[in-house]
């Protein structure tokens, strides 16, 4: 591995664990009424998209980040569909 991955899972491991700290909120609270369903959509899709670019270069860092994040976000969809009235 060369330095280049080191950076692509030094920024798949930060941009994945900012999702934490909204997931730990939403979970406590009960609610996801400040997120929007729009952003969540969009990002889903962007996410999406660079977990299948991943897998197409057989860039492993990409694939690991962008899965963990696509988990995250499916929880805080799942979490506004639920807590919707909350």
């Amino acid at each position: 591995m060369n330095w280049i991955n080191y950076i692509g899972i030094f920024a798949g491991v930060l941009t994945t664990v900012s999702f934490i700290p909204q997931v730990i909120k939403v979970w406590r609270f009960k609610s996801a009424k400040d997120l929007s369903a729009w952003w969540l959509l969009i990002f889903f899709i962007g996410v999406s998209s660079w977990l299948v670019y991943g897998f197409l270069i057989i860039d492993f860092p990409i694939v690991i980040a962008n899965a963990a994040t696509i988990f995250l976000l499916i929880f805080i969809i799942i979490a506004k569909i639920i807590y919707r009235n909350n």
